[in-house]
């Protein structure tokens, strides 16, 4: 929460090797006016290091949701969600996970991932607006305006 009671922007980290899934991705928030700050990572290690805060990443702010797909090249995105989970400094991070497979899915449902925490390959806006609208921390800002 801000000074004034109002909840906070939610930082978005998306973690995706997908050139075509990235532009989908932020397409979509530009066309839904997303006023929220997005940062991009292609790989799973570059992506711990900006969540632990190492190397060229240690000045990074901690995101407050990730959107992470699991097929990642080199560190796999199932390694980056170990490391979230078991880092106490990471433990009140929104975790989406981004799967491009029914196989997947039911592994995430198998492990005990709620269903509202992993979405189909693009990202549907709508349906991530609703999850992270609720949480009470954090809120995205979608700009009314026109030409915004």
């Amino acid at each position: 929460m801000n000074g004034d009671g109002t909840p906070e922007l939610a930082r978005i980290l998306l973690v995706e090797d997908d050139a075509g899934d990235v532009a989908f991705t932020l397409e979509e928030f530009r066309e839904h006016r997303l006023r929220n700050e997005v940062t991009v990572i292609g790989n799973g290690l570059e992506a711990i290091d900006h969540l632990e805060r190492r190397g060229a990443h240690a000045d990074a702010p901690t995101p407050d949701i990730v959107l992470l797909d699991l097929n990642l090249p080199g560190v796999d995105g199932r390694v980056v969600l170990d490391r979230i989970l078991g880092n106490p400094r990471l433990a009140d991070l929104t975790v989406v996970v981004l799967t491009g497979s029914p196989l997947e899915e039911q592994m995430l449902r198998d492990f005990g991932v709620p269903s509202e925490h992993f979405f189909r390959k693009p990202v549907d806006f709508a349906q991530l607006a609703k999850l992270i609208n609720g949480i009470d921390r954090y809120y995205l800002v979608i700009d009314r305006l026109t030409g915004r």
